[in-house]
């Protein structure tokens, strides 16, 4: 099974536990494939770096730069295809949509309102993280 973590569900289980964590869990052991490309590659770098996250990262003993190695290395990266804006009010998440079709994955996970709310891309679905573990039946 093939997705694409927004970078806020990413960013939640690169850095806490639970459902977003597990998916990552998933990942690093074989079970699912995590899709990204250099555009959400980059978001997830600069929103890494932000203060507010040294403190849990300090706590981990990581470096944001620890962090971002890791899910670059555990995630395949494609090319994004090219679509038209599709989400008016916070074109970041188009990035998003354009890896999700240019990998053709299963589905989108995201923790983003403007996200959810679209339902599906071209027939792929946009889901939390908790309704994408229940599909992948941990």
């Amino acid at each position: 099974m093939r997705l694409v973590l927004d970078t806020n569900t990413a960013v939640s289980g690169l850095l806490w536990h639970g459902t977003p964590g597990q998916l990552i869990g998933a990942a690093e052991a074989g079970r699912i494939e995590l899709v990204t490309s250099t555009p959400l590659l980059v978001e997830l770098k600069g929103v890494l770096c932000r203060p507010k996250f040294a403190k849990r990262l300090a706590a981990r003993g990581l470096s944001a730069q620890d962090i971002f190695d890791g899910y670059a290395a555990l995630a395949t990266l494609v090319k994004a295809a090219v679509i038209t804006p599709t989400v008016a009010r916070d074109p970041d998440d188009d990035a998003v949509i354009a890896c999700a079709l240019a990998a053709s994955v299963d589905f989108v996970v995201s923790g983003d309102a403007h996200l959810l709310n679209l339902k599906h891309y071209q027939g792929i679905p946009i889901v939390m993280a908790a309704e994408a573990a229940k599909r992948i039946a941990f």
